[in-house]
């Protein structure tokens, strides 16, 4: 299996090898041009070694890599931010498994995402006592301080929406997401009113998937999509499961989920229907 931490070290590899390339520079005079032995950057491109945001920013300007996007990008992968310091997500280290703090990471940078739900609504689409009620569900037993803690992150997370320029979100949502009453129905009724106020955003379109679709490829599980500004090779599928998450880099493993997504479409009611069903719901 390959799990976030590791992902992101290869991606950042892999992107930083090809910055190096495209400069015309071998590895060895990368490392003479940066002060380092050629091991290290051979460690760092192959992904076998993590690396500073303070020692990206000396590779970036090695490659003369310019593009304020893609820097932004690279540094992130790294953890850190072009000034040095580190995300917000960093304030909940203690908190956070790193798989998690490596999604966030990706999130957070990604110019745009695809994701199926079959059970519960988009953390980047959940209101906050919806949030809560999840969250209470999950970790039973968990204090309210670590609950609160983690409802806390999970709306950081949606600041993605209102950047500038803001995620594209796509989601599809199985019919059961919007009928299971997390935390009671007025809880649920607030949370499909907050779904159509979001899909009210030019850059979020919501696709419901009815009951009488019947059978369809999702249901072997949620996914998400992530995909990345300037380049394709850093797109990365994300699955859940209980304990973990699975990351998925391969090609054919990005072609099988985004062919997947774009056949969910295919059976999905369009966003204009998806907004009256919910509403039909929510009455």
């Amino acid at each position: 299996m390959k799990y976030g931490p590791a992902v992101r070290r290869r991606k950042l590899g892999a992107e930083l090898r090809t910055l190096r390339v495209q400069a015309g520079l071998t590895s060895g005079e990368t490392a003479r041009l940066v002060g380092w032995h050629q091991s290290k950057v051979s460690r760092i491109e192959t992904g076998r070694s993590g690396v500073k945001p303070s020692d990206v920013l000396r590779l970036l300007d090695a490659f003369e890599a310019r593009d304020p996007r893609l820097r932004e990008l690279v540094i992130a992968l790294a953890g850190g931010d072009e000034a040095g310091g580190h995300h917000w997500w960093h304030a909940y280290r203690g908190l956070l498994p790193p798989a998690y703090r490596d999604f966030i990471s990706l999130e957070s940078q990604a110019c745009r995402i695809r994701t199926l739900e079959t059970s519960v609504v988009p953390g980047l689409l959940q209101t906050p006592e919806y949030a809560h009620a999840v969250t209470r569900s999950v970790l039973n037993g968990a204090s309210d301080q670590h609950i609160d803690a983690l409802v806390e992150v999970r709306l950081a997370r949606q600041d993605v929406l209102r950047a500038e320029p803001p995620l594209r979100l796509t989601a599809v949502l199985d019919e059961a997401v919007l009928r299971r009453e997390v935390g009671g129905s007025g809880v649920l009724r607030r949370q499909l009113a907050h779904l159509a106020e979001a899909a009210s955003m030019p850059h979020v379109r919501i696709h419901v998937l009815p009951f009488s679709t019947g059978g369809h490829i999702g249901l072997t599980g949620p996914f998400v999509v992530f995909s990345f500004p300037n380049t394709s090779d850093l797109d990365v599928v994300v699955l859940d499961h209980l304990t973990s998450s699975l990351y998925l880099e391969r090609k054919e493993d990005l072609k099988a989920y985004t062919d997947a997504f774009d056949a969910l479409l295919l059976h999905a009611r369009s966003p204009e229907d998806s907004l009256e069903f919910i509403a039909e719901i929510a009455g």
